[in-house]
């Protein structure tokens, strides 16, 4: 098959990246713009078994309709099956107030991408994202006060997401278009300045066309040089990453005291989470205190700082309340919320094993009577009676002697009879219900964790 010059680049440019392969489908975002019908036009020309894939968000009346109807006679034109959308983006708006149109149409249209993604057991969805736009995006976050991963966002791969246009201009897109008898259709807000990126469309980059010719290819360069230095930059990151990071916590006070520029090195390890530069900041500034704890901004993961240590935890574990309590029978074998095996066995025969807090011995006779036994969390103001020990201590004082951070606190279970705390299973025992002279059975349990 002969290809003309907009192919053979396009085909020269995936393969480069790595952004198609041949032996799965492709799933194709069709607006019916210009950049969308020449995305799906050039895939097919090279081969790809593609899907189109329309969103109608209805924000625009009868020419909402209009795109979509376009897009039906495009998908017919090119025999390829097209699947078509309807949202509503006021539900998805009343639902999370804080998203703006655009957002929320961008959290609606992946999302269903995803979808698709799965129901067709495709290996990415190809958007028509060309130079002119990688320009207006750097700019857009260059004016927001980026770093480096912001500025070269609009990268050809992004996920499941692939940009097989980013080397062509607008005229170039719509002149292949035009070649191969296909039309495409405006959106009339794209002439509104309304939007910020309509304002650098229409006003800014012609002005600095004007002013410096070349400005767009000079943009353009440095973004790829960014992106050049951005992999170095990454590497370093991820060698600091490996210093600081333990599993899911962090030595925090460590950074602090090591890092000239530990916000920024924070900043970089936790952005990929959602937290922000300004949270970052905060988190170095309550580095030495313990009990700070920072939300997400998409609520599903918290930071909680406790001893210098930076724990990560998924957000969920916040809604541990203290009515979270089970009630046991503690001379059977324990198996939920925690795995406790359990034994009633005359005194003779009892031996002393280096097991720890891990195991407990009480007196058979505390077991009498149909006393409460229950399992549950620590609470504020909790107090119990250490081994060894006559008087009560309380337990935050024992976690923090555990050194134990705010989120082991949280996941600890504690052993009660009537409401007394008679054990921390795997931390420490109890001087309740030891075994003594008097003592003619006992029962002794073993914590195997949950």
């Amino acid at each position: 098959m002969l290809l003309c010059d907009f192919e053979r680049r396009t085909a020269d440019f995936i393969t480069s990246r790595r952004l198609l392969r041949s032996d799965a489908p492709v799933i194709v975002a069709l607006s019916g713009g210009a950049d969308s019908v020449a995305l799906l036009a050039v895939l097919l020309r090279l081969g790809y078994d593609c899907r189109a894939a329309h969103c109608n968000f209805h924000l625009r009346g009868e020419e909402s309709m209009r795109d979509m109807n376009h897009c039906r006679a495009v998908a017919e034109k090119l025999d390829v099956d097209l699947y078509v959308r309807d949202f509503d983006v006021s539900a998805r708006r009343s639902a999370f107030p804080g998203e703006s149109v655009e957002m929320a149409c961008r959290e609606l249209r992946y999302n269903w991408f995803s979808d698709l993604l799965d129901r067709e057991c495709a290996q990415a969805v190809a958007v028509g994202h060309h130079r002119e736009d990688r320009a207006e995006t750097f700019m857009l976050n260059l004016m927001r006060g980026a770093g480096i991963a912001g500025l070269t966002s609009m990268r050809p791969q992004s996920g499941n997401v692939v940009r097989p246009l980013l080397p062509f201009t607008r005229r170039e897109i719509e002149d292949y278009v035009a070649q191969h008898g296909l039309t495409f259709i405006n959106d009339s807000s794209n002439a509104s300045d309304a939007h910020r990126r309509n304002r650098l469309r229409n006003n800014i980059f012609p002005a600095l066309e004007a002013a410096f010719p070349g400005a767009l290819d000079a943009v353009l360069r440095t973004v790829a040089n960014l992106e050049s230095a951005g992999a170095i930059y990454r590497e370093g990151i991820e060698q600091k990453r490996r210093l600081y990071f333990n599993g899911t916590s962090l030595r925090l006070a460590e950074l602090v005291a090591a890092e000239s520029e530990a916000a920024t090195l924070l900043f970089e390890f936790l952005r990929p989470l959602g937290f922000t530069f300004t949270q970052t900041c905060d988190m170095i500034s309550a580095s030495g205190a313990s009990g700070a704890h920072f939300r997400s901004t998409d609520g599903t993961v918290v930071a909680e700082i406790s001893h210098g240590t930076l724990a990560l935890f998924d957000a969920s574990r916040l809604n541990l309340t203290v009515g979270e309590v089970y009630t046991v029978n503690p001379l059977r074998d324990i198996v939920s919320p925690v795995r406790i095996a359990v034994s009633r066995m005359p005194v003779s025969e009892f031996i002393v094993e280096p097991c720890g807090p891990s195991v407990a011995y009480f007196d058979a006779e505390a077991f009498e009577d149909g006393h409460r036994w229950e399992l549950r969390h620590y609470r504020r103001g909790d107090r119990m009676v250490p081994f060894g020990a006559k008087k009560s201590k309380l337990l935050s004082d024992i976690f923090t002697a555990a050194h134990y951070s705010a989120e082991q606190k949280r996941r600890a279970w504690l052993l009660t009879r009537d409401d007394e705390i008679v054990w921390l299973p795997g931390l420490r025992n109890s001087a309740r219900f030891v075994l003594g002279p008097g003592t003619k059975e006992f029962v002794r349990m073993q914590y195997f964790g949950e």
